[in-house]
């Protein structure tokens, strides 16, 4: 468990742990994820795990929590091979954006990325105005725009970003 203060809307102690994915509030956000992109993205285009996949054996889920346990958000890392990661299911809950759990929850990922080895971790986010936000965190934490990774292909509606490890 990894804690951090955050100072956005006062102090709040973030703790970052490996969860399960069955808690009814951690599977009520990660389908209120999954709504939210098909508001902004055509289905062919959705690329978000849903809660059986995030159990499987090659992806690890983390939620951000406040001290009396509140779900602030989530994040997963499922590794692709021994050297290449994804970030996966990154998801702040609506009413408590600007809290700092999404930073937090991917400087947790790519700490975790370095101490198994990977030599990159990459992600693909949408395209569209209302993944901004996202896209700015993942300039801001040093990920660059590169081509399609894994088994995606070029989308108008994707973009795809990479952090080298080394």
């Amino acid at each position: 468990m990894v804690k951090e203060n955050m100072h956005s809307k006062g102090v709040v102690e973030v703790h970052v742990r490996k969860e399960d994915v069955t808690a009814p509030d951690v599977i009520a956000l990660l389908q209120a994820h999954l709504k939210s992109m098909t508001l902004h993205s055509p289905p062919e285009s959705i690329h978000a795990l849903n809660a059986d996949r995030l159990r499987q054996p090659d992806v690890t889920f983390w939620s951000a929590r406040e001290e009396d346990g509140v779900l602030l958000g989530c994040g997963a890392l499922k590794e692709l091979n021994s050297r290449h990661g994804e970030v996966k299911s990154m998801k702040t809950s609506p009413q408590h954006v600007r809290k700092g759990a999404a930073k937090r929850i991917l400087h947790h990922i790519i700490e975790e990325a370095k101490r198994r080895g990977y030599q990159r971790i990459s992600l693909e986010t949408g395209s569209m105005d209302a993944f901004l936000p996202a896209r700015r965190l993942y300039e801001k934490t040093g990920f660059q725009y590169c081509g399609p990774f894994a088994d995606y292909n070029e989308d108008p509606n994707s973009l795809f970003m990479t952090l080298n490890m080394r």
